[in-house]
């Protein structure tokens, strides 16, 4: 008899010990997998649930529609952008094949949210209006509005300059993140997205035209490193404005190897401003060394170096900027003038543009300034947030201000946009290695900041084999400033 109760006792044990399994794992499914499952966009349902409401429609900063969506029967409709590929990289796209990618993913669930209803309620609370409260239910379900921080003119302008080339262009408002410009070319064609997919998959497309190079890309930034270079050295010893620095043209290490400047040239005796403006490898290499890795590094993560960055309507991922021992002298010069193992985002070089214009204050991030409803109502609106309020002091910030300021001015005969501007700015020759060992021409930066005085507009650009930052990139930044502030 004891037998038996043991036996009915362990094999209850058994059995509730797999009850409580059970249940755990239905817990676990409901509450991590569930909502996965639920919004992954191949599920049937939630496009279904989707097509009941007509999506919304997507704004530039000034009201005007970038997006259109056409209800072509009860469980479908068609999505069409107005500007075809000139936003197509911020907007994304949305398609029940191939999902949903960028703004049009990040803020799904309110395009898809139909908001008439409830505004009806309200107004009739507010204006005891019982006509208002029911007079629409019987509409369209049309979805909430996204309204965009970002600009026609710039955006156009960004665009056009750019014209065949690969690469990106970001323009902020360096006082309150917003993005007022983002370009990645090449770019594609919303409306043919079958065969953009196509071509994807199928190793046609070689230059990768669904990536967002100006979110997305990594690249050395090169020389417009130098302007976090210059910050961190300005930090470290206030005077050194007051050095000068005999420039031989190359930096030999230990190792034997060594660091040259751009094309070999030798630059004698130079100041610290003329050591910005002319680019001196020699002089910033030699900064980044008499510092050291760890205080370069330090400036480098206050302005969003290592950190993945949540912007509003965007997620930036983590730029790098490495971690190196004492004796890896060759590789800390390197870091020092934005090469080795240093790479950026192109809007990560925007925003360090945007805080040294800013004195310091690195603000979010933002590509959305607010949710309307059908109407234009405003539903929620999101304000503008510093990220850091003091990654580098006023005074160092006048001082880069002034360095930029100092090389445009000096430059306008070869970039004649920014006459009338104020601007500022800092070029980049950024080299790399090709998958064969071999090396790639390099690609053009240039970030600018403009005008400095008081500034409106912060811009990184990069050309793609651009081979310096004194040609296209600068012409490109040029344009977008003089949109900006001359409205030409």
């Amino acid at each position: 008899m004891n037998d038996l109760s043991k036996s009915v006792r362990n094999i209850m044990v058994i059995f509730l010990f797999c009850f409580i399994a059970l249940i755990s794992y239905i817990a676990y499914f409901q509450v991590f997998k569930g909502p996965d499952i639920a919004n992954d966009s191949g599920n049937k349902r939630l496009w279904a649930k989707r097509n009941e409401v007509l999506r919304g429609t997507i704004y530039d900063r000034d009201g005007n529609a970038l997006t259109n969506s056409v209800r072509i029967d009860e469980y479908n409709q068609s999505r069409n952008y107005t500007y075809g590929d000139l936003y197509v990289h911020a907007l994304g796209y949305i398609d029940e094949r191939f999902g949903i990618t960028g703004l049009e993913d990040e803020y799904d669930s309110e395009l898809s949210t139909y908001s008439g209803f409830s505004n009806g309620i309200r107004n009739f609370f507010k204006d005891f209006n019982l006509k208002s409260a029911f007079e629409n239910r019987d509409e369209e379900k049309v979805g909430n509005g996204v309204v965009t921080t970002l600009d026609y003119d710039i955006q156009k302008a960004a665009y056009d300059a750019m014209g065949d080339l690969n690469g990106a262009v970001v323009a902020l408002n360096p006082k309150t993140g917003e993005i007022l410009a983002m370009v990645s070319k090449p770019t594609y064609d919303p409306s043919n997205l079958e065969q953009v997919i196509e071509d994807a998959n199928s190793g046609v497309d070689t230059n990768s035209k669904l990536l967002n190079r100006a979110i997305d890309g990594l690249y050395p930034p090169g020389s417009v490193f130098k302007t976090v270079t210059l910050a961190a050295a300005l930090e470290n010893d206030p005077n050194i404005v007051n050095e000068t620095f005999h420039d031989t043209g190359k930096i030999t290490f230990a190792d034997g190897t060594s660091l040259s400047n751009y094309m070999n040239q030798v630059h004698g005796d130079l100041s610290l401003q003329m050591a910005y403006r002319v680019s001196s490898n020699f002089v910033f290499g030699t900064l980044a060394m008499d510092m050291g890795n760890a205080k370069l590094k330090e400036v480098a993560e206050r302005f969003g170096f290592n950190s993945r960055i949540s912007g509003v309507g965007l997620l930036i991922p983590a730029s790098n900027f490495p971690t190196l021992n004492d004796y890896e002298e060759g590789n800390i010069a390197q870091s020092g003038i934005g090469q080795g193992s240093v790479l950026s985002t192109p809007i990560q070089m925007a925003m360090v543009a945007a805080t040294v214009a800013n004195d310091g204050v690195l603000m979010q991030p933002k590509l959305v300034n607010k949710i309307v409803d059908k109407d234009g109502n405003t539903i929620k609106e999101f304000s503008n947030k510093a990220l850091k309020e003091d990654v580098i002091s006023d005074d160092i910030a006048n001082t880069i201000k002034e360095y930029m300021g100092y090389l445009v001015s000096n430059n306008l005969y070869r970039w004649p946009a920014f006459e009338g501007t104020n601007a500022g700015g800092k070029t980049g020759t950024a080299d790399y290695m090709l998958e064969d060992g071999s090396e790639g021409v390099p690609h053009g930066w240039f970030i600018s900041v403009a005008p400095i005085d008081d500034p409106q507009i912060a811009v990184a650009v990069i050309v793609e084999e651009g081979e310096n930052g004194a040609g296209s990139a600068a012409d490109i930044a040029s344009q977008v400033v003089r949109t900006a502030i001359l409205g030409q």
